[in-house]
């Protein structure tokens, strides 16, 4: 059973930073591993990709260039830096695993499991 739990989000000003990480047990590096984040009023979207197995990292349009995605296997530890935050990335942060192996695509994977969320506000 795959479980996540994310933390360190917080308030910070327009153009701070801040370093979110999920804790991971039951997983696989197999699998896609994403951030997505929800605002008030809006769908749940996703932000940041990785594929451990296929070294690869995608991004949003909207986050590219300020946010990282990486991956410690050895710790078991998802982490997305965020930096030059604008107030329109505030919202609830969640870590998420793909539902299938292999897949190269992660931007379009399944994403089954998600952990409990951090909030992150960024005050104009």
């Amino acid at each position: 059973q795959v479980q996540l739990v994310e933390s360190g989000g917080g308030t910070v000003p327009d153009g701070g930073s801040l370093i979110l990480s999920c804790a991971v047990s039951g997983y696989s590096y197999r699998r896609c591993m994403a951030w997505f984040r929800q605002a008030p009023g809006k769908e749940r979207e996703g932000v940041a990709f990785i594929s451990s197995y296929y070294s690869t990292q995608d991004y949003i349009d909207a986050v590219k260039g300020r946010f990282t995605i990486s991956q410690d296997n050895t710790k078991n530890t998802l982490t997305l830096h965020m930096y030059d935050l604008k107030p329109e990335d505030s919202g609830m942060y969640y870590c998420a695993n793909d539902h299938d192996l292999y897949v190269r695509d992660c931007p379009h994977a399944t994403y089954e499991y998600f952990g409990q969320g951090t909030q992150v506000t960024v005050s104009s």
